[in-house]
């Protein structure tokens, strides 16, 4: 499932290629037809990410409300003005990656390409168009409908407004494992399986510690960890969370995907840290869980 930093990257690409411009709103798979006839013809005014949910709203006060689900994703394309990547979401084979293409390949633009007939949105201007398909949340709602939805999310580390004393309460308040509380939307929103393997490892936080257990000072520095990662996954459009000194002579831009993960899809191997043949894997809240069994004791 594509994580909140890929939905921060849609609502990015979204504001710079469709909000100002008048779309055309279509379902060529036929699913959304009625929602699509509420949006044809009218103009975004604004794109934005809670978690793992986007919301585009219309100048009409109506909103495109969009949660990509497991297999969801956005494939875009258009002229030579049109430079957003050119697929976001998911599935992904062989772990966090975009493909990034400045405009469809060619002398002209002559228009979007025909639709998949999987295709649930497709979303058109004069300069470029993107595509929908295998969204497990594709709805029209009113401000108040959007307003509640974000309500029943926890803060988003990419928010705009801080989180930290929301995410200190979410964990205060439960002895729920503090693994699970981070893939609870409703306590946390945005963060998925490699952002919680991954943060709780940098924090050495044994997964299945009670959340009501951990101190307030390691909570906050894992929330700004967090934040971190996050703002690095929406600025080079993919997961990498190893520090320079845990992949030498491997520059960022390089690391993914051998050397961007401390545990994630890393059980069986030698550990970058303590050098221990101690990451396993294990599931949690139905997801599975990888940690060092030596670093987060």
């Amino acid at each position: 499932m594509p994580e909140g930093h890929t939905i921060h990257r849609v609502a990015q690409q979204f504001t710079d290629t469709f909000v100002g411009q008048r779309l055309r709103v279509s379902s060529p798979q036929g699913r959304f037809a009625d929602g699509a006839a509420l949006l044809d013809g009218h103009t975004p005014v604004s794109a934005r990410a809670h978690g793992k949910h986007l919301f585009l709203t219309f100048d009409h006060d109506l909103i495109l409300n969009v949660h990509l689900g497991m297999y969801g994703a956005w494939t875009l394309g258009g002229d030579e003005t049109f430079t957003a990547a050119s697929s976001l979401g998911a599935p992904r084979k062989i772990g966090e990656q975009e493909i990034a293409r400045g405009h469809d390949d060619g002398d002209s633009y002559s228009g979007p390409p025909e639709p998949r007939p999987t295709t649930r949105v497709r979303l058109v201007t004069e300069h470029g168009w993107a595509d929908l398909v295998g969204a497990s949340v594709c709805r029209v709602q009113t401000p108040a409908e959007m307003a509640g939805t974000v309500a029943a999310m926890g803060p988003d580390p990419l928010g705009d407004e801080p989180g930290v004393e929301d995410f200190l309460h979410q964990c205060s308040s439960t002895r729920t494992a503090i693994g699970t509380v981070l893939m609870d939307q409703s306590r946390v929103a945005g963060i998925g399986n490699i952002y919680r393997a991954e943060g709780l490892f940098r924090a050495r936080i044994d997964p299945y510690r009670p959340a009501n257990e951990v101190d307030e000072t390691t909570l906050r520095s894992l929330w700004d960890d967090e934040v971190f990662l996050m703002q690095l996954g929406v600025e080079h459009g993919r997961i990498i969370t190893t520090a320079p000194e845990h992949r030498p002579g491997v520059d960022l831009a390089e690391a993914w995907p051998e050397h961007a993960y401390y545990v994630y899809q890393r059980q069986g191997m030698s550990c970058r840290v303590c050098a221990s043949d101690s990451i396993v894997v294990s599931s949690m809240a139905a997801r599975k869980l990888y940690r060092c069994t030596v670093c987060q004791r």
